[in-house]
């Protein structure tokens, strides 16, 4: 399942070309995985959140992206904390 489309990832990101769509499908699975491990979700918690995993993903793929030949995870799991921390926290 995915919540962000190759699509919509293109257009955030203002890419127009489709040499990349490989590493861009394989940020999208990367962030899929980073988003659920850092928001303690489920596959049904993941899907039922999903306008604040979208963001999430949006985020880290533009982040991995950009910063793909040094990317600082620790700086990048925080800033997932931050966004996911009413899931991680069970609030909603």
């Amino acid at each position: 399942m995915w919540v962000v489309t190759l699509q919509e990832l293109k257009a955030y990101l203002r890419i127009d070309f489709d040499d990349e769509d490989a590493l861009l499908l394989s940020l999208l699975d990367t962030a899929k995985k980073l988003v659920m491990d850092v928001g303690r979700m489920s596959e049904e918690k993941f899907a039922g959140n999903e306008e604040t995993v979208r963001m999430a993903m949006l985020y880290t793929v533009g982040y991995l992206y950009e910063n793909r030949n040094g990317a600082d995870f620790e700086k990048l799991t925080l800033t997932l904390r931050s966004l996911l921390f009413a899931q991680r926290e069970g609030v909603i």
